[in-house]
């Protein structure tokens, strides 16, 4: 048993289990010493927690950054993304760049989005902008489309607010029954008349510097209802959740293929449709939109050496083709609704065992090794800001040695000339190149 990896979980799924077991890991209780344990985010906040005084040797690792739900909690996510846009913002970054509307150009792909109790006054005034929008309200804490639903009046917050277990915004912001109110997206892409969303897995192994896989086995989920933008059907969540937990409770719910899409189907059927070039750029601006929710939070997350996280990022593309993000999800179900899912989930634990596991050893959080690029699987690097750095000062070098050999050949070229008769200067003999030197149409790319 001597080296053998010993693994504990509070989460009995089958494509948690077997993976530990084809690895030939020895199970074990959390009393006892273990190596690996994949928790819950419940336990995690135990762990964590002050007052259980918890510390972590380094041949431990958990599943969960300490305060993952910077990310993962739909109010605390919405905050950091502000936050990030304003400091760029303060910064003059590029990124922060708006357009004549006073739209962020790089950096618009969370809807407009309120906290109540507390923007209250800012969402009402949004809100007589375009009072034919509609708005849709999620509580802050709870996941698979609990507690969610639709308004396009504000007597219905009103009413909302009334039924609601306290009699006041103020007492419901110090509960735990706070909301997010989104414009919601009322013109989503439809594939045979229904909207659904992506579900896309990403590895966070390191916030700073900041390295992050995206899985490339991600699906799409329909909803089971043709999609109608009616005011008369704002309650059916058939017609506007994909969320599994809700979409199976319907009568037309398909149980072999669970309402789901590879993405890789997806992009086969848009690439059809749209064109590739068009495909590509959608996917791309995905990508783009996963690396900067990630960058808004690097800077409060707490980076502990124990810890890896494997996100479930929920999109969702517009009829413009257009991505935006909805939510991440600490937690991303494991639960396997047909049998490609299990499939796919099972190999989703495999590839992330092998990076964050290489070769299955004990862990040793002493040691940042990235693993080889056979040892992947289907996940692919998103992003490496040690490598990203290492690439920067990279070219910022080679752009200096060229500007200054530029420069030493301007001031050559300047002295020869204060030589030269002005018949000399106005002759079209151009001088010849120094062997191996670098001409003006040749300049490398910087």
């Amino acid at each position: 048993m001597a080296g053998k990896v010993k693994w504990v979980t509070d989460i009995e799924k089958s494509v948690l289990i077997n993976n530990f077991e084809k690895r030939e890991w020895i199970p074990v209780t959390e009393n006892e010493d273990w190596n690996f344990y994949w928790m819950s985010i419940q336990t995690i906040r135990n762990v964590f927690s002050v007052d259980t005084g918890y510390r972590l040797s380094d041949e431990q690792m958990v599943n969960h950054f300490p305060n993952h739900y910077e990310l993962t909690r739909k109010d605390l996510m919405i905050k950091n993304i502000k936050r990030y846009r304003k400091d760029l913002e303060k910064e003059s970054s590029p990124l922060a760049e708006k357009d004549e509307n006073g739209k962020y150009i790089y950096l618009d792909f969370v809807p407009v989005t309120f906290m109540l109790p507390a923007d209250y006054n800012l969402f009402v005034e949004e809100y007589r902008k375009n009072p034919s929008s509609t708005w849709i309200m999620k509580p802050c804490g709870k996941a698979q489309g609990k507690g969610i639903f639709l308004i396009n009046k504000l007597s219905q917050i009103k009413k909302w607010s009334r039924d609601s277990r306290t009699s006041t915004f103020v007492a419901a912001a110090s509960g735990k029954e706070a909301y997010v109110i989104s414009l919601y997206i009322d013109n989503p892409l439809l594939i045979g008349g229904k909207k659904f969303d992506l579900r896309l897995y990403v590895l966070v192994t390191t916030y700073r510097p900041l390295k992050c896989y995206m899985y490339t086995l991600g699906f799409c989920r329909f909803c089971t209802v043709k999609y109608t933008p009616s005011t008369s059907e704002l309650d059916n969540m058939f017609v506007h959740l994909t969320n599994v937990a809700i979409q199976k409770h319907g009568d037309d719910y398909n149980h072999v293929h669970g309402g789901k899409w590879t993405v890789s189907n997806l992009r086969l059927y848009l690439e059809s449709t749209r064109g590739k070039e068009v495909t590509s750029r959608l996917f791309d601006q995905i990508h783009w939109i996963v690396v900067q929710s990630l960058k808004a939070v690097a800077p409060v997350m707490n980076n502990d050496k124990h810890c890896f996280e494997c996100y479930g990022y929920d999109i969702i593309i517009d009829d413009k083709l257009k991505p935006w993000l909805i939510e991440v999800n600490a937690s991303p179900s494991l639960t396997s609704s047909t049998a490609n899912d299990r499939i796919l989930k099972y190999n989703l634990i495999n590839d992330t065992l092998n990076i964050v596991t290489p070769n299955g050893e004990i862990p040793d959080c002493r040691w940042n090794r990235s693993p080889p690029r056979e040892a992947l699987g289907n996940y692919q690097v998103l992003y490496d800001e040690e490598q990203a750095q290492s690439e920067n000062a990279e070219r910022d070098l080679r752009s200096r040695s060229v500007d200054r050999w530029f420069r030493c050949r301007a001031e050559k070229t300047t002295q020869k000339e204060s030589f030269r008769g002005p018949e000399q200067r106005n002759s079209s003999s151009a001088e010849p190149e120094p062997s191996g030197g670098i001409t003006q149409t040749q300049a490398p790319t910087i």
